[in-house]
This record gives C-alpha cells, structure tokens and sequence, in this order.
C-alpha cells in the first residue's frame, strides 16, 4: 500500500469499520485502516474470557446499517459479535483497506505540509485526515502492587486471557469486581478449587433479561425488515427509560436500586456475605452490572470473598489491605482499561507540538466528543464525555462518524485544506456538559468511579439522552472551526 493516504484510520474495530464504511459511501476512496492485531473486532477480538458477552440488547449492538437476524440471545456472546463485526468489515471490502500488524506509535502535525504524519511499526505514513478509533477498552490497566511482579504463579490480564492455562483444580484469586469479572468470574467457579475475590467496592448487579432466541423470531427478522426496525425500537425504548433515571436520580433511580437490593437479599441469603457485597453508593454512579449467575456464584463454598483491595504479593501469599490473607497458584485481574488516560494522547502531537495528553493535563477533553483544539484534521471516535450508563456504543460512534463524514466530504468539496475547532467552542461546550453533569447519578451517586479523571472530574460522561447525542453529536458545523483555504486562515 501507497504510504501517503487522505485518511488513515486508527483501529479495526467497530468504530473503525464504521468510519472506513462510511466515508466510503460518502466517495472518499484513498482510506486506510491500520491495527496492530491480525485481524478485525477491537475490543471483541482482545476480550475472549469465559462468559463474555455484552450487557446491551443484540438488536441495539449492531450497525444500523447491517442489521443482523442471526443472533442466538437477546444478549449476544463475544464469539457472536465477533463473527457479525468482522462478517460486516469484509462484505464491505474492508480487508483490502486494512494493515493488520501495524502499530501506530507516534504521530505529528505537519503544519508546512498540512498533513498528519504516523511513525508506525511498518514505516511511515501520511494522511490529510486522521480518525482515532482505537476505543477507550483498548488497553489493559495492571495495577500498580508491590510483589505482583514476582508472584511465582501464572498472572494475566482478563483481557489478555491464557487459554492454555487449565484452571481446574487451581486456587485463584481474582482481583477486581467490574464488568468482566462479572461475567467470568461465574464461569471459572466451577472449575477452581478455591476462588478468592478481592472486592475493593461492592456493584450494584441486576438481573439480566436473557433468554436464547426462538427459531420463528429470527425467521420474522430475516423476512420482514420492519419487524427487525420494530424490535429496536422498543429495545431502545427501554433503555431510554432507564437513561432518565440516571438524569434523575431522586427518585427514579433510588426506585431501580430496590430491585437490585431485593435480587441480592433473595440470592444471598447469608447476612455477613450480603453486607460484602451490599454498595454504599446509588445504584448507577458506577456502572450497572447485569448477571444471573454472579452472586449465585459467590455464595458457593469455593469462594471467599474479601471485601478489601490488595495491598501487596509475598511469593504466593495475598494480602488484603484488612489483614487478609489467600495463598494462590494464579491471579485473574479484572482491573479495567485506560478508559481516560489513553496511551494514545500520549504519542499524539498537535500544531503546537505538544501532545494531547500536556494538552488535557489529566482531564480530557474534545468538542462534541470529536475534534480538539489544537490538533487539525483529526477525529476520535468514542472520545471523552459521551458514555452513558444506558445506550449502546453503536448509537455513539455511529453520530460521531456521521459528523466527521460530512466534515471530510464538505472539506474535500470545498477545499479546505485545515479544519481546527475554535478554542472558544470547545471550551463553552466542555463547561456545559460539566454543568448539565452535576445532577445525574454520575456525579452525585456518591462514588468513585472510572468516569473520573485525575482530576477528579467526570470526563466520561454524557448529561443528556441518546436522541440528543444522536441529533446533536452527528450535526457538523463550519461556523465552529477556523478553516484554512488556500494560505488563508477564516475564523467562522
């Protein structure tokens, strides 16, 4: 493939794919997706952990474009999603755009030249536009605890997961409580002979409404369209009912955690064990777990949990920060991502040559989510400040792609050669958000969470509903940049 490209897209995931698809449709042919693995999914093709699956309707975690009437759950399993995700990629002639195997690692504005510059593990490349679609669930977090390093036993990542290390009969501890843990932490209960949980916070887990797919319900879906648009409908419908609960926290979502409290106190029946795992925090200031099967699990005789982080390894010994104790053979994390600290504001330079990381000093940030100040012609997908609690990714990253659609076409149209969004357009909207922020249950849920930055500010999360995301978000506007056209500079 040539090394000088319109556009270089970072990732071959589902925000990825949507992009390359997209701007396709939209007639801009010179696109390259490059991803350092050897194949599409993203976060789908790195999580391969027993029981994982996705915690959003199958009809919502799906392309609207590429509806899909396959789906053997209501909530369909990685191996599923995996299959649909790199199915739709090559159908639309993805893979002959893609280089598998090439990491980015580092990239540059080229004021002189207008034009991004991507030092990659296979030489460089150069691009008018670049689209980050790396994704937030891009890189593990290993937590940073004093011995882990020298455990003489087998230790990885849960979305790094070593299949060809048997688990049967192994004492295990397992140190996190989120949302892979939750799933997995079910499915290797009944294989380990000692599984010990360290809980740092106790989650809020609701029940999850899943069930296979009959038969005749997939034969609907195949043959009429409209029934397949329905079903999303009403899934979103619901969903969003949820969504103002956590715009509305006294008392909607205070009336959704009685459910929650009545599902632990019906499942778990020993008292000292449910006060382990009874949260301290509104349901939702974390994010909202759903299985059927994790309490259950912890109650088994098998599992000890320990409602304590770690705070140090000694050879094979656990020790929790209240004196605990498990002496283990492996340890599973389940510590999460670099959600806001992504390493790649870290090799990220913009005009002024600094990167996005000096730029946001601990507290990222972006105009629509989108495009920041500073660093011209680039896009991020699935950037700061448009997570919810309630919708699915597909919504987000499909208005995100939208807008920077148009943007490329209508500077390919127009001839723009430079689009930087105004510092004073970022700026009022980052301010609005973080206003609108302050009575949702994100902010003031009483918790520490992910959501947070180093700063101590939400930089996750959208205030508002879906539908707004989707009319706002996708909604492109010169009137925000400063264009640069033909070595002239137009502030809007």
């Amino acid at each position: 493939m040539s090394p000088q490209h319109e556009v270089v897209v970072i990732g071959a995931g589902i925000s990825g794919i949507c992009a390359a698809i997209q701007l396709a449709e939209a007639g801009v042919d010179d696109v390259v997706l490059v991803d350092k693995a050897d194949t599409f999914g993203g976060t789908w093709r790195a999580n391969t952990y027993p029981g994982c699956a996705c915690d959003v309707p199958s009809g919502l975690y799906s392309f609207s474009f590429a509806p899909n009437s396959e789906w053997s759950r209501l909530f369909a399993t990685q191996p599923e999603i995996l299959d649909y995700v790199d199915r739709v990629a090559r159908e639309h002639g993805l893979a002959e755009r893609t280089r598998f195997g090439v990491e980015v690692t580092g990239a540059r504005w080229d004021d002189d030249a207008r034009r991004w510059r991507l030092d990659t593990s296979d030489g460089e490349l150069t691009a008018r536009f670049v689209v980050s679609a790396a994704g937030p669930w891009n890189e593990p977090r290993f937590p940073d605890i004093p011995g882990l390093a020298e455990f003489p036993g087998e230790v990885f990542h849960s979305a790094r997961w070593n299949h060809d290390y048997d688990l049967r009969g192994k004492r295990v501890a397992v140190v996190g409580t989120g949302a892979s843990a939750v799933q997995f932490v079910p499915e290797i209960q009944r294989e380990v002979a000692a599984l010990h949980l360290f809980q740092r916070t106790a989650q809020w887990v609701l029940p999850k409404p899943d069930h296979p797919v009959p038969g005749v319900e997939k034969r609907v879906m195949r043959r009429l369209p409209f029934a397949h648009k329905a079903l999303r409908s009403v899934e979103y419908a619901l969903m969003e009912g949820l969504g103002v609960a956590f715009r509305n926290p006294r008392p909607l979502m205070q009336a959704v955690q009685t459910v929650g409290s009545a599902y632990l106190r019906a499942v778990v029946r020993d008292p000292t064990l449910r006060a382990k795992l009874t949260p301290d925090y509104l349901l939702g200031c974390k994010r909202i777990l759903f299985s059927n099967s994790y309490l259950q699990s912890l109650t088994k005789p098998n599992v000890a949990v320990h409602a304590t982080a770690v705070s140090e390894f000694r050879g094979n010994t656990v020790l929790g920060a209240d004196g605990s104790a498990a002496e283990v053979d492996a340890v599973i994390l389940g510590t999460g991502f670099h959600i806001l600290d992504t390493p790649l504001a870290d090799i990220v330079r913009g005009a002024d040559g600094r990167t996005m990381a000096q730029h946001w000093q601990g507290s990222p940030e972006a105009y629509l989510g989108t495009v920041t100040t500073g660093f011209p012609n680039a896009f991020t997908v699935l950037g700061p400040s448009l997570g919810t609690g309630h919708s699915s990714a597909f919504a987000i990253l499909e208005a995100q792609v939208a807008y920077l659609v148009s943007a490329i076409a209508s500077a390919r149209r127009e001839s723009w050669a430079v689009l930087d969004v105004r510092s004073q357009v970022q700026a009022g909207y980052v301010d609005q958000v973080q206003d609108a922020l302050a009575g949702t249950v994100y902010n003031a849920g009483g918790c520490q969470s992910y959501y947070l930055d180093a700063n101590g500010r939400n930089s996750f999360s959208w205030p508002w509903s879906t539908g707004e995301l989707t009319r706002r978000v996708s909604a492109f506007d010169p009137a925000d940049f400063t264009i640069t056209h033909d070595d002239v500079a137009i502030p809007a």
